[in-house]
């Protein structure tokens, strides 16, 4: 079986979903974010204040490629970033794109003061759409993360994976 990959922009869901997944299939899943805050022993950002954007992404690269057979992951919002990533995620996987208005994204971030990159409001804006052309490009699937539920979601990855998931000689 392939990976699930999940992508998409920071409080799209992509933990969320990745749980929830993992318990409707029992199996295993990974976030990546929590997978480097746990190799490097401190929160994200504190590896962004400390060392900076480029090691955090290097940490984050390493974590995706080390997953083992963890078939659902989860991935930060910019490993898009790394067209190595995408590289490592199209050849080992179905990636699928969490998509989710910025009015939503920002509601949902508007107090978090978890996220290193989450700033003003036009900072945001430009992230959003320089990310979002990549996200569409790298995707095998976009689902619509704004008209339906969790379970909905769910339910489209989960048919997504049984038509797709399969190597060619599981099939």
């Amino acid at each position: 079986m392939k990976h699930i990959y999940l992508i998409g922009f920071m409080g799209s869901g992509k933990s969320t979903v990745a749980k929830r997944l993992g318990e409707k299939l029992n199996m295993g899943y990974l976030d990546i974010d929590k997978a480097v805050e746990k190799s490097r022993n401190k929160k994200i950002t504190s590896i962004f204040k400390d060392e900076g954007e480029k090691a955090f992404r290097s940490y984050e690269t390493t974590s995706l490629k080390t997953n083992g057979n963890t078939p659902i992951i989860s991935t930060g919002g910019g490993i898009v970033e790394k067209e190595e990533n995408i590289k490592w995620m199209k050849d080992t996987g179905i990636i699928i794109y969490l998509q989710t208005s910025f009015k939503v994204i920002k509601k949902r971030l508007q107090k978090d003061i978890s996220r290193p990159l989450w700033r003003e409001d036009e900072e945001n804006k430009d992230l959003y759409k320089r990310r979002t052309a990549i996200y569409e490009r790298c995707a095998d699937y976009i689902i619509d993360c704004d008209t339906s539920s969790l379970e909905e979601i769910i339910d489209e990855i989960i048919k997504i994976y049984r038509y797709k998931g399969k190597t060619e000689g599981e099939k």
